[in-house]
């Protein structure tokens, strides 16, 4: 190996790791879409190229057969006058416009030929850019996901699962706690409450209730005035016994707290 072999070799292996450490795969996929959507306009102006000589040559095609067709009208028009020697300048004239027409043709054959292969050309580039742009953008969406993937590994690697399990019991331990210091209280207070008291004070409400309707009902004409004395005397007679034992429950309950205290 030659000294300057060694010495290229020397070089690549130097910034050749240092441009590929430089290098991001993003970057350089967003710009080959870019380099390959560019490439499309310049492939439009080669192909119209091709084909505006194809233009060309059919134009040309078409003017040396009318320059043919009039070379022999100007024969047969010299012929039939006995200008033979005139015939003969055109026949001259006529076979180089035959030999161009037959070159012109075959120019016109192989642009043509060129024009459909720079269409194929162009479908075929088209296609693969499709799919390079298609290839590279799912690359790129990849590794989009595999960037946040990356992000929720870090997160889970830095979460402290013990930490919070902890709180978690401590603060449902709280909860569990406090809801059964209230469900006590709400016994004390319900055992507070004479029950026997409060319903005898319901009794008397309900029947100081009827003796009030049964006075509307006096005063409407709804009841006879014979009928007061025997409808009166249950209802006084339960509304003072609904009293007695009220006041009873109530010297009760006095006698209880004393004997608390």
């Amino acid at each position: 190996m030659s000294l300057w072999a060694r010495f290229k070799r020397w070089i690549r292996s130097i910034f050749g790791g240092a441009i590929s450490a430089l290098e991001d795969p993003r970057l350089i996929l967003e710009q080959n879409i870019r380099e390959l959507n560019d490439q499309i306009p310049k492939m439009n102006e080669n192909i119209a190229t091709v084909k505006a000589n194809v233009l060309l040559l059919q134009k040309e095609v078409r003017r040396n057969e009318q320059e043919i067709e009039r070379l022999v009208a100007r024969i047969k028009a010299a012929i039939q006058a006995g200008r033979d020697d005139i015939a003969q300048q055109y026949a001259i004239q006529l076979q180089k416009a035959k030999e161009t027409l037959a070159r012109t043709k075959e120019q016109l054959q192989y642009a043509e030929a060129a024009y459909e292969k720079a269409l194929q050309v162009k479908q075929a580039f088209l296609r693969e850019k499709e799919r390079k742009i298609q290839e590279a953008k799912e690359a790129l969406r990849a590794h989009e996901r595999a960037k946040w993937q990356a992000k929720v590994a870090d997160a889970l690697e830095q979460f402290e699962v013990g930490g919070l399990d902890q709180t978690h019991e401590e603060m449902v331990q709280r909860l569990r706690e406090e809801t059964a210091r209230s469900e006590a209280r709400l016994e004390l207070a319900l055992d507070s409450v004479d029950a026997d008291a409060l319903k005898i004070e319901a009794d008397a409400e309900a029947l100081r209730a009827a003796e009030l309707v049964r006075q509307f009902k006096l005063e409407m004409g709804l009841l006879e005035p014979e009928q007061k004395p025997a409808l009166e005397s249950p209802a006084r007679e339960a509304e003072q016994e609904a009293s007695e034992q009220s006041r009873e429950t109530e010297e009760t309950k006095t006698i209880g707290r004393q004997r608390t205290r």
